[in-house]
């Protein structure tokens, strides 16, 4: 009942909220990549295309399009060069790609990408049991990435996991978050995206953390992100935490695809990324401004949902869609 009730009074007061929250967001869009991930069934490189060209009809300006990585670890992006190679560029789109290693930064490079991400987590058991490695291990991995981007002039977008709640210890210290958001900024990350990677957030302990990065970033909330995680329904009240504390900045992915699989203790599917039309649908009845159309986000999601033949994770969707049935 905390979402309901929530959303509920928020938008009861209507208008009189907005004040209150950021007059435009940017919404990043992650499905490409971290909704198709891990997913079993394979996506024709085809239909990547279509999807992330559809997304980029949208008005959405950022969408994270693949990762170069092994193919050995994630065969579902064994394709991402002919991805990026092929897809219809948008002139107001910023296309990007997550680059663990130097090898994937050259392949993103000969790619086109515009932006690259490299990625740590806040716990340094979900870091060793995921890279065998110590969170600080895990940055230094990403020197020779940072370095080159910076050479290339490219941006740099860092993503922190686990920022609340990790599957192994529990209830993450926000100071941990600190010391992992400082050290990305310092290597040269443009903008952190902060990852409920397990769904475990509540506004109290999202609030909380937000309230020790202010003081990380100086009041300057603009270097910060919010990436959450819809396992247990709480992603979009735990975004409207993030809004109050003016971040401006959205991580979602169309029809709620991707998750963790270490969300759950037997390792079952479950809800993962909140749905970018879940996320859309919050902002327009807040009056926030995005320049994303619902519409075109609903065919994109027709798309992909098609071809992994499953019903979309988007309640937006969901209902949307039995309406024009």
């Amino acid at each position: 009942m905390i979402v309901s009730n929530k959303i509920y009074h928020l938008f009861r007061r209507g208008i009189s909220s907005v004040s209150r929250f950021p007059a435009e967001v940017t919404i990043v869009e992650v499905g490409p990549r971290d909704g198709l991930q891990n997913e079993k069934t394979n996506v024709p490189t085809d239909k990547k295309i279509e999807f992330v060209d559809k997304l980029s009809e949208s008005g959405l300006r950022r969408i994270e399009v693949t990762s170069f990585v092994s193919p050995k670890w994630v065969p579902q992006l064994a394709d991402a060069k002919q991805v990026m190679q092929q897809i219809k560029r948008n002139p107001n789109v910023r296309y990007s790609t997550l680059t663990p290693n130097i090898k994937g930064f050259n392949d993103a490079l000969d790619s086109d990408t515009q932006e690259v991400a490299i990625f740590g987590a806040a716990s340094e058991t979900f870091t060793k049991k995921n890279i065998n490695c110590t969170i600080e291990q895990s940055l230094k991995q990403f020197d020779q990435v940072v370095q080159q981007a910076k050479a290339n002039n490219l941006p740099i977008r860092g993503y922190v996991s686990c920022v609340v709640g990790c599957p192994y210890e529990g209830f993450i210290k926000p100071k941990i978050v600190c010391q992992v958001v400082e050290k990305m900024l310092s290597m040269g990350c443009y903008e952190v995206s902060l990852g409920d990677t397990i769904g475990v957030g509540n506004p109290n302990t999202i609030r909380d953390m937000l309230i020790e990065l202010r003081r990380v970033v100086s009041g300057n909330m603009n270097l910060l992100a919010i990436h959450c995680h819809d396992t247990y329904g709480m992603a979009l009240v735990n975004i409207v935490e993030a809004l109050e504390h003016q971040i401006k900045v959205v991580d979602s992915s169309t029809a709620g695809l991707g998750g963790c699989p270490y969300a759950s203790k037997g390792g079952a599917a479950v809800s993962g990324n909140v749905a970018t039309e879940d996320v859309l649908y919050l902002l327009n009845s807040l009056g926030v401004k995005t320049g994303v159309d619902m519409n075109i986000v609903l065919e994109a999601s027709e798309i992909i949902t098609s071809v992994l033949n499953r019903k979309t994770n988007s309640k937006v969707g969901l209902a949307l869609g039995c309406k024009k049935n």
